[in-house]
């Protein structure tokens, strides 16, 4: 057989050997690139949640406490030899993510005076903080550095940064005294100390000024009486010296890990080196890191979405799988007297399928390196697909010399004639599918899937169930049509029964399966993403149950009258949150024995305005919301350990609690295990109606306020809501005039905005577009094989129609009603399966990580049943179109002297 005779066939029949040439490069294209894309939009998403941290979030941090070190004359000697040692006996993944990385050793805080000070009465504590290459981090701005040079009974040189000297009245030159106060503030054999000189930093941002507490920043005092904290800038061999002294000291070496340097891929490793980290901590060593906590949050994100893009992957692959069968059934089709020719010549049972190999080999090859080359020039990182790019290589060459032994060697049989019993084989191996696919959907349930690896059964399941409901389909299909048919045979009319009658007699096995694999995929994403943003919804609604939030320490009782002013708002609500108080069993707070309670005060009648006025569906439980002021015990609604500590103690119908020093009494009228505005690992509370409260002197002050309202200012929320607490303060209801911290302000609409951006959602995005578009178009692709399979009989039986007198408008509506009763039933069985399946698989994809922890939940969409009708008049009308178009290709009478069989 020479290569230039299969040359001279793979050009004759070129349209077929294109479409599977097209075929085999997405294929090899979406096994090459898509991976890349993948990892890159994993990248991007996590350097975006790492970016979004604050810097020093990413520093592992390694401290000792302070102590006295006399007799160690080289502290900061021990501490650089240190600084590498802890580097070294890093796991090398945490080490090479590394790419900054400071020490510095520092005195504890001690009392200075001066007359600079004096002059405005300043209270302070100067700590003094020795740092390696601050000078090259820095500008001068007036006197000098801190002398390396120890002169005797010389004081003690610091440097300042340029705004925190101004803000307590210092300048080069400012002669001052430090050492430990007394009780009346005044210093005790205190040491001469001078500021050496001023300086600026070149950026701010630079990791060096990250080091806790601060250079370039005062602590304020948090009450009267209390004084600032500074810290300054010496001389390594001043640092020296004071240990020597005897003065605490305290080192610290910081490592902060690179966002470029963090890989997606390789998440897990990171993630076990710093536990390895933690575990083996040096002892007289405190190790702080907080970057485990985003990166564990992606993790789940990326696990998650790798499993949800290798269920999608999967039916999209054997979709694209499925089309090759028909495109190599289509061509053997269309050169099925060739090979029966060949056999008749003296050709063995298998020169048919050389012949077809030979041809295969020419096209398939080229077409999958090309795909492969196409793939790689997707940005990011490639993945090990070799194995796999050879594996469909080889099945797709395959494909058409077993299609080729699948001819028969006689005459074709009749095509168009379903068999009311099927054999025995096919029968065998349906039930055998069926079986397979309801095993496989037990064991997933029972095993579940482990989120980021692929299991190839598991994995494959929605495609096998997808597969049993074809097959299902397809033995349902012949009877309704069979009925629909003798109706129509009783009409007047020839439209309507032969329509039907061609339909019930269509061999429609392979397409269908395809089409409802293609358009369940489809079906599948679109389900399960509007599952997903649901859930966000319901998440940004239990983080905040209105349009806004302030939250804070106490607010004045006028701030809902001057919230309820401002432009906007149209509901203002008041709630009160105390955190880790205790059960009491009676009045003078006898304790219950029980764990710490979170405790949340709300106002039933408000609450539910609020809600009302911001559309969100968080009712307050009827027990809290129908309560009024009475003799008795508060009924309260608690969760259901609460309420198990309680009946345990015999305290469910009377116990105690306390909420800003009052102590009320309170009866378990529900249990709820979870409620707005408590954190999503709350296991402990009680909520207690406020309008219910019983009169008292001291009246509770709210601490968070919900609000409703279009277009709401959050910056004009958070200036009324500072001045609330500042009237509060104000009225001495706080003492010592300790000063509150200012409040914050949350939208439910930002939240809701930061649930589904940063982390993997890009990746989740993607996989979802990718593919409902992806079943979409190649579920219509699908329908056009099925259509152009049969292209060829419907032309000959329109030829001798119109032959018979038939017209164009009623051949219109033959192709019709032939071609809808196909598409409706694969289209509507693909939409069942894709509505089923999240409804199995929801359990085990481990989505509720981008959802806040919030499960999701997936019920029926409307929405979908008007996509599907859109999408089943899409494909019906795509159907017809390519009838028409390859009947234009055709001229009357063409087909019937061809001879040629479907």
């Amino acid at each position: 057989m020479s290569v230039g005779a299969a040359v001279r066939r793979v050009r004759a029949y070129g349209g077929q050997f294109l479409l599977l040439a097209v075929l085999t490069l997405v294929v090899t294209l979406l096994i090459s690139g898509v991976p890349r894309l993948v990892n890159r939009l994993a990248e991007e998403g996590l350097r975006t949640q790492l970016s979004s941290e604050l810097d020093a979030r990413r520093d592992l941090t390694y401290t000792t406490s302070p102590q006295e070190a006399t007799g160690r004359r080289t502290a900061m000697g021990d501490a650089a030899e240190r600084f590498e040692a802890l580097s070294a006996e890093m796991p090398p993944q945490v080490r090479a993510a590394v790419t900054e990385r400071w020490y510095t050793v520092e005195t504890a805080e001690t009392r200075v005076v001066g007359p600079d000070l004096a002059a405005r009465n300043l209270l302070v504590d100067l700590g003094l903080r020795a740092v390696p290459d601050i000078q090259s981090n820095s500008t001068l701005v007036d006197g000098a550095w801190p002398s390396e040079t120890y002169v005797p009974d010389r004081p003690i040189e610091v440097a300042l940064d340029v705004d925190v000297a101004r803000k307590l009245n210092l300048r080069a030159g400012s002669a001052l005294r430090i050492g430990r106060a007394d009780d009346t503030g005044r210093v005790v054999n205190g040491v001469p100390l001078v500021v050496s000189g001023l300086f600026r930093p070149v950026d701010r941002t630079n990791g060096i000024w990250d080091g806790l507490p601060q250079l370039l920043q005062i602590i304020e005092p948090p009450g009267d009486g209390m004084p600032f904290i500074m810290f300054g800038v010496v001389a390594q061999s001043a640092l020296n010296k004071r240990a020597v002294e005897g003065w605490p000291i305290q080192s610290t070496w910081r490592y902060r890990l690179g966002v470029d340097r963090v890989d997606a891929r390789e998440l897990d490793h990171l993630i076990d080196g710093l536990q390895v980290m933690q575990r083996t901590q040096p002892a007289g060593l405190t190790l702080t890191q907080g970057v485990d906590v985003p990166l564990r949050a992606f993790a789940a994100q990326i696990d998650a979405v790798r499993t949800l893009l290798a269920v999608i992957a999967a039916g999209v692959l054997a979709t694209l799988a499925g089309l090759i069968v028909l495109a190599a059934n289509s061509a053997i089709r269309r050169r099925r007297s060739e090979f029966a020719l060949l056999r008749a010549r003296g050709g063995g049972a298998t020169a048919g399928a050389r012949r077809s190999l030979a041809e295969s080999v020419l096209v398939v090859p080229i077409a999958a390196v090309l795909g492969w080359w196409l793939g790689t020039l997707f940005p990011g990182a490639p993945d090990p697909t070799t194995p796999y790019l050879v594996v469909a290589t080889v099945l797709v060459t395959l494909a058409l010399p077993v299609a080729t032994l699948a001819v028969p060697a006689g005459a074709a049989a009749r095509r168009d004639l379903v068999r009311v019993r099927p054999s025995a084989r096919r029968l065998t191996a349906e039930v055998s599918l069926l079986l397979l696919a309801g095993f496989a959907a037990v064991l997933l349930r029972r095993r579940g899937l482990t989120l980021g690896e692929v299991d190839p059964l598991l994995v494959s399941v929605p495609v096998l169930l997808a597969v049993a409901a074809a097959v299902l389909a397809l033995r349902a299909y012949p009877w309704p049509l069979l009925l629909v048919s003798r109706l129509a045979a009783r009409t007047r009319g020839s439209v309507a029964f032969l329509g039907t009658a061609r339909a019930g007699r269509a061999a429609v096995a392979a397409p269908l399966v395809v089409v409802v694999l293609a358009i369940g995929t489809a079906a599948f994403c679109a389900v399960v993403a509007a599952g997903v943003d649901a859930s966000r919804g319901r998440a940004a609604a239990q983080i905040v149950p209105a349009d806004a939030v302030i939250r804070g320490e106490r607010f004045a009782p006028d701030t809902i009258d001057e919230l309820g002013r401002l432009p906007g708002v149209s509901a203002v609500t008041r709630v009160l949150f105390e955190a880790d108080e205790r059960l009491a069993v009676d009045e003078i707070g006898t304790d219950a024995r029980a764990g710490q309670t979170d405790v949340l005060l709300v106002d039933g009648s408000g609450w539910d305005r609020v809600a009302r006025e911001s559309h969100v569906d968080v009712p307050v439980p009827a027990a809290l919301r129908t309560a009024r002021p009475g003799p008795g015990p508060l009924p309260a609604v608690v969760s259901p350990a609460v309420a198990a500590d309680l009946t345990k103690a015999g305290l469910e119908d009377s116990a105690f609690i306390s909420v800003q020093g009052q102590r009320y009494e309170f009866r378990v009228a529900g249990t709820q295990d979870r409620f707005p505005l408590l954190a999503e690992n709350a296991r402990r509370f009680v909520i207690l109606p406020w309008q219910a409260l019983p009169q008292r002197n001291t009246t509770p002050a709210p601490t968070s306020l919900l609000l409703a309202g279009d277009s709401l200012d959050a910056e004009a929320l958070r200036v009324a809501g500072d001045q609330g607490q500042e009237r509060y303060q104000q009225a001495g209801a706080v003492t010592g005039k300790e000063r509150m911290t200012g409040v914050t302000v949350e939208t439910r609409a930002d939240v809701r905005r930061g649930l589904g951006e940063g982390g993997a959602n890009g990746v989740l995005a993607f996989g979802f577009v990718a593919g409902a578009v992806g079943g979409t178009v190649l579920g219509l692709l699908a329908i056009a094989f099925t259509v152009l399979a049969g292209a060829r009989a419907r032309g000959q039986v329109l030829s001798r129609l119109r032959t018979l007198g038939l017209s164009r408008r009623q051949w219109r509506g033959l192709l019709l009603v032939e071609l809808t009763p196909l598409v409706a039933v694969s289209v509507l069985t693909g939409a069942l399966v894709g509505a089923v399946l999240p409804l199995l698989l929801n359990p085990v994809l481990g989505l509720s990580a981008f959802t806040g922890g919030v499960p999701v939940r997936v019920a029926f969409e409307p929405s979908l049943v008007v996509a599907v009708l859109a999408l089943g008049a899409v494909a019906l009308g795509f159907a017809v179109a390519v009838e028409a178009l390859n009947n234009r290709r055709l001229r009357l009478g063409e087909v019937l002297r061809l001879g040629e069989e479907s």
